[in-house]
């Protein structure tokens, strides 16, 4: 499993949000400048947060994007989602197929006609990532590096 740079560069530009505080609007051309990005492809990135309602956008000369909900209130899932979609991690081919089962062998599992052994694995493996990722906030990875700690929660090894 990847997430794609866009998740990356989102994931610091709210960071980078959050450290400047609520009321102060940081730029585009700011933002891209810190993250080393395009002006254009953060701007697309931005316009995505902003219509899901996790950064305000304002115009003018002083104007830039802000958090629009505390730091405490964004998880990484809600980025996540915002940028990589809301899709399942898995989806079982079978489910979908429209492919003729093979002659019955005995004692053999039945791909078309059972529940997918595999989606079951994997449905219990995006249950544990979606907590962890709900888990983990703007903020709670802002105290945790504020205090010398590890985001993650276990030890440094």
């Amino acid at each position: 499993m990847q997430f794609s740079k866009s998740t990356g560069y989102a994931l610091h530009a709210l960071i980078h949000l959050a450290q400047s505080g609520s009321g102060q609007y940081v730029g585009i051309k700011e933002l891209a400048s810190v993250l080393g990005v395009s002006e254009s492809y953060l701007s697309k990135i931005m316009s995505k947060l902003r219509q899901d309602g996790i950064v305000r956008a304002v115009t003018g000369v002083n104007g830039g994007y802000e958090l629009a909900r505390p730091a405490n209130q964004i998880s990484f899932l809600d980025v996540i989602q915002v940028v990589e979609g809301r899709q399942p991690l898995y989806e079982c081919f079978h489910e979908s197929a429209s492919r003729q089962p093979a002659p019955d062998s005995p004692g053999t599992y039945d791909l078309y006609n059972e529940e997918c052994l595999v989606r079951k694995v994997m449905i219990g493996a995006e249950a544990h990532i979606t907590h962890y990722l709900q888990q983990h906030t703007i903020q709670s990875v802002l105290d945790a590096a504020s205090q010398g700690g590890n985001p993650t929660g276990n030890k440094k090894t």
